[in-house]
């Protein structure tokens, strides 16, 4: 991997602690009771103040820095991925859902997967030879090292703590995928003896033989012990892997370079234009039932081509960001519409290899407890699907407003309006500008966002009020990507007085910190060439999860919660974002332009 990827940008900032501290309770404002935050003012002022353990932390931090690539991002794959110890599916793992194709049965199925195959192996190449061209944001390249963890690399399960497996470089170099069909895993040589990728034509016959060796769906899902609570997961793992070919079919999954689930017809109620039905598909699988069992959830890149045209993927957090994700997809995307020029050489090719798995009581008990699992995790979670058709991102630019800061102040205004106050509010920014970025918090829910929502059914200054907002929320935006946000210096400050084994500073012991911590709407904007959306679910039991992608003239969101809790609800969140977009829309034409 090597510094040839990094050199050149910028090392993570440490933000001043002064500045971290205003900034902290200016965010609490809105969602912590004046009694509360008095307290917090306390607490707040005494952890800054000369020679306290604030600034003791802070100079730990600095050095770390200087003596890290990057301060942050070993401690938050570690925090944020490793260490978590509930289910990848739903709690972490997010789906992508693309437009479907326009078949109905296996050969088109087939013919598309071999496509996909190999656009991703050209893909690949690009990683491979470093001849990706490096991204920017206006004008600063971005870090490109999520693009080298994409490929070959797998999630590992451990007791109390997973780790990741990397194979794209070395002799080991991974030159295999894995096909999932019926709940069955085979591994499939993409490079000929010369080191060329197979074409499309030879890739068809291949799949043709998978299929064929697999006729039926096996009552023994193993990809299902993945979905699991991970430390479940983890010690049925060890349990499995006693057993040598358990071990290496295990280890042929972690080592492949990507995994593609061929899915039966996810079913018959699945109506043509059930784009919530597909999403759930992506996420989770739809049940033991369905196609869940046909996945291995620790992939770092799944894709999924359903017999019914449905086309999309799973992929495990750790590793990477949405972006990168969506990149390898638009290429994907543009590789499946050229026609392929080569054709097969006549050489037959070695038939690809089933993995058998010897599956003892034990590991039976542990499939039929992951089944049952899954399917509560399944029925409890309600995820909509809204295609917003009035408009994209069009109108917000025709006022001069940021599209995102646009979409994100109508999350306010609708949460506002459902449960009659705002809520701590998660929406990822990239930290790419930085050597080994990966993201920091925008908190969304600022006094503007709040003021604005208030007032907004109220007769009076609106539009100001509004444009307040949005101006808010770009100004937290463009601090959080250049480094300057607050939760990754928070955790850091955090984790700084853990690894002293001082005394956790009462400021993160404090319930205002609870409460800023609890994100009952977790969101993010994944822009794409493609027509796609992301989803994933809540990140707290009495929460959303919204994930959208706004296009020239149309939006695409997905809003999730769980239905076991009484006072969320995706159908009436869902009604109220296309609601107050439009409101806000009404709002900005029925004023007159000279005010704006």
């Amino acid at each position: 991997m090597g510094m040839e990827k990094t050199k050149g940008l910028p090392s993570l900032p440490v933000p001043a602690l002064q500045q971290t501290c205003d900034r902290y309770l200016a965010v609490l404002e809105p969602i912590v009771e004046t009694e509360k935050l008095k307290r917090t003012r306390e607490l707040v002022t005494d952890f800054q103040k000369a020679g306290g353990m604030g600034e003791r932390l802070q100079k730990s931090l600095e050095k770390r820095a200087q003596g890290t690539e990057n301060w942050l991002s070993d401690w938050w794959v570690l925090c944020a991925y490793l260490d978590y110890r509930l289910p990848v599916v739903i709690h972490s793992n997010p789906g992508l859902l693309l437009p479907r194709f326009d078949f109905r049965d296996k050969q088109g199925q087939l013919r598309h997967a071999a496509k996909l195959i190999a656009g991703v192996l050209d893909f690949k190449a690009q990683v491979d030879n470093e001849t990706l061209p490096v991204e920017h944001m206006g004008r600063r390249p971005l870090c490109m090292n999520q693009y080298y963890q994409l490929l070959s690399s797998c999630r590992v399960p451990g007791i109390h703590r997973d780790s990741v497996v990397n194979h794209a470089k070395g002799p080991t170099a991974s030159r295999h995928m894995v096909v999932a069909h019926h709940n069955q895993f085979f591994t499939l040589d993409v490079y000929n003896g010369d080191g060329s990728p197979l074409n499309e034509d030879q890739l068809l016959v291949q799949l043709r033989k998978i299929c064929e060796a697999s006729p039926q769906s096996s009552e023994e899902p193993v990809g299902i012990l993945t979905s699991q609570d991970r430390n479940v997961w983890g010690k049925a793992y060890l349990e499995l892997i006693k057993d040598p070919t358990n071990k290496e079919s295990v280890e042929a999954i972690q080592r492949s370079i990507f995994t593609l689930s061929l899915d039966s017809m996810s079913h018959h109620a699945l109506g043509e234009t059930d784009h919530s039905g597909a999403a759930q598909q992506m996420l989770h699988g739809g049940g033991s039932h369905l196609n869940s069992g046909n996945r291995w959830f620790d992939k770092t890149l799944q894709f999924i081509l359903g017999e019914d045209g449905m086309f999309g993927l799973n992929y495990e957090h750790a590793p990477a960001e949405g972006p990168p994700i969506v990149a390898l997809i638009d290429h994907v995307e543009e590789c499946m519409k050229k026609a392929d020029m080569a054709h097969s050489p006549t050489s037959p090719l070695p038939a690809p290899r089933k993995l058998h798995f010897n599956i003892t009581p034990d590991i039976r008990r542990h499939i039929e407890e992951a089944k049952l699992h899954l399917n509560t995790m399944v029925q409890q979670l309600d995820l909509k699907l809204l295609v917003f058709k009035h408009f994209g991102k069009n109108i917000p630019k025709s006022f001069k407003m940021s599209p995102d800061a646009f979409i994100q102040i109508g999350l306010q205004l609708a949460y506002y309006r459902l449960h009659q106050k705002p809520c701590s509010t998660y929406e990822s920014a990239s930290l790419r500008m930085f050597r080994l970025g990966r993201t920091d918090t925008i908190r969304s829910a600022s006094t503007d966002s709040s003021n604005f929502a208030k007032a907004f059914d109220d007769p009076g200054k609106k539009v100001a009020l509004l444009e307040r907002a949005i101006k808010a929320h770009r100004a937290y935006t463009e601090m959080a990507i250049q480094g300057q946000a607050i939760d990754r210096h928070l955790l850091g400050l955090k984790l700084q007085a853990i690894e002293e084994q001082v005394s956790l500073p009462e400021i993160f012991t404090d319930p205002s910190y609870a409460a800023a911590m609890h994100f009952k709407m977790s969101t993010s904007q994944v822009p794409a060439k493609s027509d796609c959306v992301m989803c994933f679910g809540p990140v707290v039991e009495d929460g959303y999860g919204v994930c959208y992608n706004p296009k020239d003239k149309h939006i695409n969101l997905v809003v999730s919660s769980f239905s076991t809790c009484q006072e969320t609800d995706t159908g009436r969140m869902v009604q109220g974002v296309e609601a107050a977009l439009l409101d806000m829309r009404t709002l900005l034409e029925s004023t007159p332009k000279a005010k704006l």
